[in-house]
């Protein structure tokens, strides 16, 4: 209940108790003006179901309304209290019901509600009249009956506390009369009762009182100074008694609005009309001349319709005799489309989450259009083509609601334009621009620039050298999209590698070894810092290359070097022995070239240049030495080249049975000249048997394959070396051995010469020591095809 102190009495007080009324979302207050600062208006939380305890989530408040400068809602009860001095004659005028009218809005759930609040009349002024004075000059023939109008007495209240009654003091000669307009105005006019004689008194001083019917009454009083003049035949006579015009507000300053016409039978100055406004009021004579001669009304300042509508004024006509007549002007206003909507806008939800739902509300629109009729009806629209659209919620507000989902990572910012149109001719409209941030939702997992990626990495790599950049992308923004990496899962494999998780970057946490590992893969998670966080992983294969880092290695001769006996009459291209190396890199460091690096007969042998085949390049003779030292070099093609050397020392004989005495005797003790005949005599029985030992390497193939015969038992079961295999069975990279197997039956006479090593200096190979390393991870079955090296002569 709001109760205005002072002069109100209890019936008073009762009537200005607050009246809510709920209907359509729409909430009703009544109170009085002039209430001070603080004043209670209701209790719009409790009136709309609000506890004070649900006031912060729900968000109550006002948002728009051109009177919402006078009103203001506490934060803490939710109670709608008067924030500035209303005072309802200067906003509202002669206007009734003075109504203000706010837009609340409440969040989770969102709604719009509609408050109204009609502003009552207090007795807070008194009536006026526009002139302290009212002259009037009467002719002493005047007859009794003739009606003078003495203007119009103003007050600004409404109701019964307008003004009610006039009062004049008694005079036999005039009295009062009270007429009403249509619109409920009072005038006063004054009446002559009795004949005037200017011989017996040439004025008459009266009080004129307007009195209101507030409590307490207020009054306002005017003096009649009444003049008699001599006689006049005839008084003015206007062609209308009241004239109805309409002015457009747009007129131009200085035109003509209208013109009022009177007549007069008299001649002469008694013919003479001078116009005037007899009751005008101070604001529209501010607006309105008129033109004592001619009855010309123009337009002295700007008319607007929507501060008043119409105006009304008396114009009187006197001619040169004093005689006077009085016509009423009613002037309509007419309505323009001189106005644009206004609009104002209140963002609701600003930043909007990308994920939010349609229909979600994203701001207020209020619009307003001072016109009236078809000028002020305003219909609201976007400009584009948004993701969003306009819900109208009553005349005169909109809701801004998103229509289609949105996404950040497309559009993270919308520039909207809002257009109120109303429907005058020519229509007018104004805009309204609203920016929305979309803001983000951890809505996209990170994206590798590659799904797998693959690396290249020297073996005997430092420790901790970095290996490879994986590189990942998340299109959301702040932390959601902020990548970390890391290795995904365990094993072996993830033991090679680190990943650093701020960039990505992949370093060795140890030196790879060709030879061991050639490749391994590992996978990279990357994460971002949503909630929840999403995630991606790509695969990254490392490739180790290999370098030269191991020298050729000799598999026969043995390090101690190795004996051959050749026949004495060996042809050119004689087979003498065969250098086997092999080399545990792989590619061109394991590619082997062989040359012949020291020999005392160099025009006697040469080495094939990649079989490593020691042969004759001419024919034995009797000048050659019995025996001779062959060094052979084996060289790769790595960059820098490595290398080994193999000794071979060669016995030249005319039989095996003859070498096989120099080949028991140390080298270094035998004679000279006898080395050199058996060297002769050996060269020449290897070149008599070389046809033969072809043909019976190529025969003993075949029979192994489909079983020994009782023809070649001879060669018994240690066909080869009981010192095992020459190189590991598991052997399949580097280079592959050349592998081959000799046999001569013992004491049987070879018709040429013929080279034999014992099986005690036959090389041996420990399989646990093995010549390359193996591939990460199961060995392939491809590694079947290995073979291992046996070189026996018997």
């Amino acid at each position: 209940m709001v109760v205005r102190e002072g002069r109100w009495g209890r019936r008073q007080r009762a009537l200005l108790c607050c009246v809510l009324v709920a209907a359509w979302e729409r909430l009703r207050y009544v109170i009085p003006e002039e209430l001070g600062r603080g004043s209670l208006v209701g209790p719009l939380a409790r009136d709309l179901g609000l506890s004070p305890a649900e006031l912060p989530a729900r968000q109550l408040r006002i948002v728009s309304g051109d009177e919402k400068r006078y009103f203001v809602l506490e934060e803490e009860s939710g109670n709608l209290r008067v924030n500035e001095r209303i005072d309802r004659e200067g906003i509202c005028g002669d206007v009734t019901p003075c109504v203000f009218g706010l837009e609340t809005v409440m969040e989770n759930p969102f709604n719009i509600y509609h408050v109204s609040i009609t502003i009552q009349d207090i007795n807070d002024n008194a009536p006026r009249f526009d002139k302290e004075v009212v002259a009037i000059e009467l002719i002493e023939s005047t007859p009794p009956g003739t009606r003078l109008p003495l203007g119009t007495g103003r007050d600004p209240d409404i109701g019964v506390n307008s003004l009610q009654s006039y009062q004049l003091t008694p005079n036999p000669l005039f009295s009062l009369v009270v007429k009403e307009d249509s619109d409920g105005r009072k005038h006063a006019e004054l009446l002559l009762e009795k004949n005037l004689d200017r011989e017996k008194q040439k004025s008459h001083n009266l009080i004129l009182t307007a009195v209101d019917g507030g409590d307490p009454v207020r009054s306002g009083t005017t003096q009649i100074k009444i003049d008699v003049t001599d006689a006049n035949d005839n008084a003015p006579v206007f062609t209308k008694e009241i004239y109805k015009v309409g002015v457009p507000e747009n007129l131009p300053e200085g035109s003509l609005a209208f013109q009022v016409k009177a007549t007069d039978g008299d001649e002469g100055t008694n013919a003479e009309i001078t116009y005037s406004f007899n009751d005008i009021a101070s604001s529209a004579r501010q607006l309105f001349s008129l033109d004592p001669k001619t009855g010309d009304v123009r337009i002295t300042g700007p008319l607007d319709y929507e501060d008043v509508k119409y105006y009304k004024v008396t114009v009187e006509g006197k001619d040169g005799g004093g005689l006077s007549a009085h016509a009423k002007v009613h002037i309509d206003i007419i309505d323009v489309n001189d106005n644009a909507p206004s609009l104002t806008l209140l963002p609701i939800l600003n930043p909007i989450p990308e994920d939010s739902v349609p229909s979600t509300v994203v701001a207020v629109i209020n619009v307003r259009d001072r016109d009236s009729g078809v000028n002020g009806e305003v219909t609201c629209n976007l400009d584009g083509d948004l993701p969003f659209k306009l819900e109208a919620s009553s005349e005169s507000t909109y809701k801004l609601v998103i229509e289609n989902s949105l996404d950040r990572e497309e559009v993270s910012t919308y520039n909207i334009t809002i257009i109120a149109t109303d429907r005058g001719s020519p229509a007018l409209s104004s805009r309204a621009d609203l920016v929305l941030e979309v803001s983000d939702v951890n809505d996209n997992a990170p994206v590798f620039e590659e799904a797998a990626y693959s690396a290249y990495v020297p073996e005997n790599n430092a420790a901790g050298e970095p290996v490879l950049r994986v590189s990942a992308r998340d299109a959301d923004a702040g932390a959601n999209g902020r990548v970390s990496y890391a290795l995904a899962g365990g094993g072996a494999d993830a033991a090679f590698v680190s990943v650093r998780a701020e960039t990505g970057e992949l370093y060795a946490q140890r030196s790879f070894d060709y030879e061991r590992c050639r490749e391994f893969a590992v996978e990279v998670r990357a994460r971002d810092g949503g909630t929840p966080a999403r995630s991606a992983t790509a695969t990254v294969r490392v490739f180790v290359l290999d370098r030269n880092d191991n020298a050729p290695r000799v598999l026969w001769p043995a390090a101690g070097g190795a004996e051959g006996a050749g026949a004495a009459a060996g042809e050119a291209g004689y087979l003498v022995a065969k250098v086997v190396a092999v080399d545990a890199d792989a590619g061109r460091n394991a590619w082997l070239s062989y040359e012949l690096l020291q020999a005392p007969e160099p025009a006697l042998f040469r080495v094939g240049l990649h079989s490593g085949e020691v042969r004759t390049t001419r024919a034995v003779s009797e000048r050659d030495a019995a025996k001779q030292r062959l060094v052979a070099v084996v060289k790769d093609h790595g960059q820098p080249a490595l290398s080994a050397t193999a000794t071979l020392h060669v016995v030249l004989a005319e039989s095996v049975q003859d070498a096989l005495p120099e080949l028991n005797e140390d080298p270094e003790a035998a004679d000279p000249q006898a080395e050199l005949r058996f060297s002769l005599v050996l060269a020449l029985a290897l070149l008599s048997a070389a046809f033969l030992l072809s043909a019976a390497l190529t025969l003993l193939t075949r029979l192994r394959r489909a079983g020994p015969p009782a023809v070649l038992r001879c060669l018994g079961t240690r066909r080869f070396s009981a010192s095992g295999p020459a190189v590991p069975a598991d052997f399949c990279e580097g280079t592959l051995p050349y592998s081959y197997n000799l046999c001569v039956a013992p004491g049987r006479a070879v018709p040429e010469g013929a080279w034999l090593l014992p099986p005690a200096l036959l090389p041996s190979v420990p399989v646990e020591e093995p010549l390359s390393g193996e591939p990460c991870g199961n060995r392939s079955p491809s590694d079947s095809y290995c073979s291992s090296l046996n070189t026996s002569l018997v």
